[in-house]
């Protein structure tokens, strides 16, 4: 396979670009209904980041995801399988699991390693929580994201098939960045993500930290006790436990690689210096730890 072949077959994966004039339209009906309720429920900066976060990171991704679909590529040739799944129904309906499985562990591992944290942030950044915020997608991630995807082409789905569905699947994650939506029928809050799980997903609120990292299904972070309900009480603060207070897209985009550099450096140990760097975010060799899974153990939840 060339390089004009993989970019041919690339351009058949249109499921985003159909949907960014979708993502436009509900981001304005959104504001309309809220914007009563809500006086500054969009602000002007902060929008500005989320529409630069959002391009960026779409110009970083072009060459990894060029990358990825030519390795997706070898490994379903050698697939033991790729004469057996095809683009049948029931292969489409397997593939939706697979993929929002391997969604699930992109998602929690870029929360519980400091190093994809750096490049996940930016999404968590925004004090606001609209359609908008979903747009604010992370840059560096973009780097790392495609090696939890490696194992599904070895089980014989094809590269350009597994694109669509992880685009259709981050479609679906869109309409789950609002908060003028309270709760759904709890047959819904029971199996798939919802704005009332995904809003605990982006709050810095101790009880919230790290939980519901659901791409559609919710029943992932159940099974693996990343799971945290809405509570009436406790409202979602959202953005970071400590806000970067900026809105220069570069600077949201970075900040966090500049403050483990900076640790890395403090650290004396090269066992420190790695844990920096591998260990959840919050950790510290001389301070007080402030990982997600230590502050809700103290609150005891």
């Amino acid at each position: 396979m060339n390089f004009q072949t993989i970019l041919e077959q690339l351009q058949n994966d249109k499921a985003i670009p159909f949907a960014i004039p979708i993502f436009l339209l509900a981001m304005l009906v959104e504001w309309y209904l809220g914007k009563t309720e809500h006086a500054d429920f969009y602000k002007r900066k902060d929008m500005f980041v989320s529409l630069s976060m959002g391009i960026l990171s779409g110009i970083v991704e072009f060459f990894p995801k060029v990358l990825a679909f030519i390795v997706f590529y070898y490994l379903h040739e050698i697939s033991p399988l790729r004469d057996i799944v095809g683009r049948q129904w029931w292969a489409w309906i397997i593939l939706f699991f697979l993929d929002d499985f391997a969604y699930y562990w992109f998602h929690r591992m870029n929360h519980e390693v400091r190093l994809f944290w750096a490049g996940h942030v930016p999404h968590h950044s925004s004090i606001k929580y609209n359609y908008g915020t979903a747009l604010r997608q992370g840059v560096g991630e973009r780097v790392h994201k495609f090696m939890f995807w490696l194992w599904i082409p070895l089980l014989g789905f094809d590269p350009l098939m597994l694109f669509i569905m992880i685009g259709l699947n981050l479609i679906y994650q869109f309409f789950v960045h609002t908060d003028l939506v309270h709760k759904l029928p709890s047959w819904y809050e029971n199996i798939f993500n919802t704005p009332s799980h995904h809003r605990v997903h982006h709050a810095s609120n101790i009880r919230y930290l790290d939980c519901n990292h659901a791409g559609v299904l919710i029943i992932w972070d159940k099974i693996f006790r990343t799971f945290s309900e809405e509570k009436d009480g406790e409202k979602p603060i959202y953005g970071l436990t400590t806000n970067i207070e900026t809105y220069n897209p570069i600077r949201v985009a970075t900040h966090e690689y500049g403050a483990i550099f900076q640790d890395v450096i403090r650290a004396k140990k090269w066992s420190d210096k790695l844990k920096y760097i591998f260990y959840a975010p919050g950790w510290s060799h001389d301070g007080e730890d402030k990982r997600a899974k230590t502050l809700r153990k103290e609150l005891g939840v």
